[in-house]
């Protein structure tokens, strides 16, 4: 693995960050908690540490502190009395001042100072070769320079080389497809410096990169301004220690990575700091590869990696419920060891077996995805923003097609702001160690799995997610093979996903909310359109869902369906339908006064609905109907202010103090087809939650009409 000490210094307390100013906009919400019981506060707190630790940290990160610009990365200005000035013409060059010399095609500058380069259609070279404390300024002023055989502007010797786009010009650098210089140390770039390299200015330059790389520096690579095209037949802009990036239009076409940093072997380098600009990315590979972190605090992003998500190859397989054998349901009791009076022997072993054989189908699959994973190690890595370390993102808005994961950790990312288009061949967003989602605007409209990490947390921001298979799932540690992991994300863990604040909504055809460790929810809006087939379910989870505040509303099949746990402080129900019901059926839910307490139309046909809310009240009465119309402000199926008409009462029953389970003749168990699910669950709810009255309310009067 790369050493990343100062990336894990980072993450233990970035995500903490993120939790505590996002918790803080949530009074109501932390009033609440703070009524809960000094389990469930325990709990809350132990199951959030990861991903609260990476949030505090990520938090006090500041973007332009690592960027570094300084005064001289500003220096645009020149004048031509001071100044050394080289003129281009096709037939050689003309200097007019000390420090520079023409020899054949090359012109060399041995000194610090301003150099002024104007004329076009040059077959040459600029070769910078001054002492190692030298600051050169090199202004392209209207100039068009192409080297056939190696680089176009070599850096060979400089503290710093300052590129200067002088306003109102077009320039244009380009090297040959074949370098004459082919040694280990050798250019590989169309502009190559060996020391750090500034661009600035308000003029446009455009770069040609046929051999390899197109920009490339060995220390610290920083665009302050200007306008830039960059075509490579490998990477685009290269920066070994850093790339920053203050302001500036930026176009890269890239055959392999758009931007990257290489240094993984010094801790405090290999960073990519953005905090301004417009950034245009096509490339064959990664779109912006940190071998550190990356962090961005601004700047409009329009990053396509790979082909973009259609070129994905990767699909969603779906899993028979848990308990079936061979695609067949098994008979509950047929087959079961039977007491002398000819009973099922003590469910506790039939779950037990239930539960060995699943153990058993998940090993299978985890040794089918480790060999798929193995062939995709070798594969192109083709992700949108992708960092060794952390991801820290404080805002800018951010378009990315990526064949592979939109964004990528390889250990914490913390979302503090911005606004996200994302469509993915697989993960939307993804780290390895923890996510925090505390601020902006994020919209994945497509993708494998939505949110995937070993913790997630979630406490402010606006969220919408598509997924062919999980809509936010945690699980295990890693899912970049490339980068020394592997994926293991169905593997059992404690890992948490914690909601405090927010609103989230959820289209899976896989698992809407999945942990293989546990949930906690005290805050925020989650709706989830789960998924149609039996094999997965809304909600699914190895431990615990304990909820004390927030509104969840999660609708799906019915074959893998789990509530809350009874351990939970605030009230929920779920509801098991006879039949599947047509996508767009209105669920409603009324109080004893007719009064609507959710009302929802799922997008997807379902045939569970499982709805926990603070209005909620244990010993009330309250009636479910399907079907009819309602009217009031509509939110991704949810009503706020509505009223319903021409529904159908399904059932009327008495809330229980805990969970309460439904069926359309009234109160019941919970399901005994829940199975072990991420990892293995007990029936109904999380396999560490036994506790608590299932058939605590009681039946007043069924219904079925719809």
């Amino acid at each position: 693995m790369k050493n990343l000490n100062i990336a894990k210094i980072m993450g233990i307390g970035l995500l903490s960050a993120l939790l505590a100013s996002g918790c803080s906009t949530n009074s109501a919400n932390t009033a609440t908690a703070a009524s809960n019981t000094a389990s469930d506060t325990e709990a809350s707190a132990q199951s959030s540490g990861a991903a609260q630790a990476a949030a505090v940290k990520l938090a006090s990160v500041d973007a332009a502190k690592q960027a570094g610009f300084d005064s001289d990365d500003a220096l645009t200005t020149w004048s031509e009395d001071s100044s050394t000035m080289i003129k281009l013409s096709t037939t050689g060059a003309a200097v007019s001042g000390s420090g520079a010399a023409v020899e054949g095609p090359v012109i060399t500058i041995t000194k610090a100072g301003t150099y002024v380069v104007s004329g076009g259609s040059y077959s040459g070279q600029i070769v910078i070769d001054a002492p190692k404390d030298a600051v050169v300024h090199l202004v392209l002023n209207g100039a068009q320079i192409k080297n056939a055989d190696g680089p176009a502007i070599h850096v060979k010797e400089a503290d710093k080389a300052i590129i200067t786009l002088q306003a109102g010009t077009d320039n244009t650098v380009s090297d040959g497809a074949v370098y004459a210089d082919t040694s280990v140390d050798a250019p590989s770039a169309a502009i190559f410096s060996k020391g750090d390299l500034t661009i600035n200015g308000t003029g446009k330059l455009s770069v040609q990169g046929n051999a390899n790389d197109g920009i490339t520096s060995k220390d610290d690579l920083k665009i302050a301004s200007g306008t830039i095209a960059v075509k490579a037949a490998d990477d685009g802009l290269v920066g070994r220690d850093l790339i920053a990036v203050k302001e500036g239009t930026i176009t890269v076409n890239a055959g392999g990575d758009g931007m990257k940093t290489t240094n993984d072997t010094d801790a405090d380098k290999g960073y990519v700091a953005i905090t301004g600009g417009t950034f245009d990315i096509i490339s064959a590979n990664d779109g912006i590869q940190a071998a550190s972190s990356i962090l961005i605090s601004g700047g409009t992003f329009d990053i396509t990696t790979g082909g973009g998500s259609e070129a994905s190859t990767k699909t969603h397989q779906e899993e028979p419920p848990r308990g079936f054998s061979g695609g067949q349901p098994q008979d509950q009791t047929q087959g079961q060891p039977q007491s002398p009076q000819g009973q099922p022997q003590d469910q506790t072993q039939s779950q037990t077996q239930d539960q060995t054989q699943n153990q058993a189908g998940e090993q299978t699959q985890a040794q089918d995805q480790a060999q798929t994973e193995a062939a995709e190690s070798e594969s192109t890595s083709t992700k949108g923003l992708k960092a060794a370390a952390d991801i820290a993102i404080t805002g800018g808005e951010f378009q990315v097609d990526a064949a592979d994961d939109a964004i990528h950790s390889n250990a914490n990312a913390a979302i503090m702001g911005g606004q996200y288009s994302i469509a993915s061949g697989d993960d939307g967003i993804h780290a390895d160690t923890a996510l925090s989602i505390s601020a902006g605007t994020v919209n994945i409209t497509k993708s494998y799995e939505g949110m995937e990490s070993a913790d997630i947390a979630i406490s402010g921001g606006k969220i919408h997610v598509t997924a062919s298979d999980d809509g936010v799932n945690v699980g295990g540690s890693s899912d970049d093979t490339s980068a020394g992991g592997g994926k293991g994300m169905d593997a059992p863990t404690d890992g948490t996903l914690t909601i405090s604040g927010g609103y989230t909504y959820v289209d899976a055809s896989g698992d809407g909310l999945d942990s293989n460790g546990s949930i906690v929810m005290n805050g925020g809006t989650v709706i989830v359109n789960g998924p149609e087939n039996g094999g997965n379910g809304s909600l699914d989870y190895n431990g615990t869902f304990k909820q004390s505040g927030g509104l969840l509303v999660a609708a799906g099949s019915s074959g893998m369906a789990q509530a809350p746990s009874e351990s939970s402080s605030q009230r929920a129900l779920l509801m098991t339908f006879p039949n599947t019901l047509e996508a767009g059926t209105l669920v409603t839910l009324t109080d004893s006064l007719g009064k609507a307490v959710v009302t929802f139309a799922p997008t997807k046909t379902f045939s569970s609905v499982v709805i926990s809310s603070p209005d909620l009240k244990a010993g009330a009465e309250y009636t479910l109907s399907t079907g009819g119309k309602a009217a009031g402000t509509v939110t991704d199926g949810l009503y706020a202010g509505s009223t319903t008409s021409g529904s159908s009462k399904v059932v009327t029953f008495t809330l229980g103090d805990k969970v309460t389970y439904l069926n359309e003749s009234g109160v019941t168990t919970a399901p005994s087809n829940g199975g072990f699910g991420g990892g293995g669950r007990g029936p109904g709810r999380g396999r560490g939650d036994q506790s608590g009255d299932q058939s605590s309310g009681q039946s007043t009067s069924t219904g079925v009409t719809g």
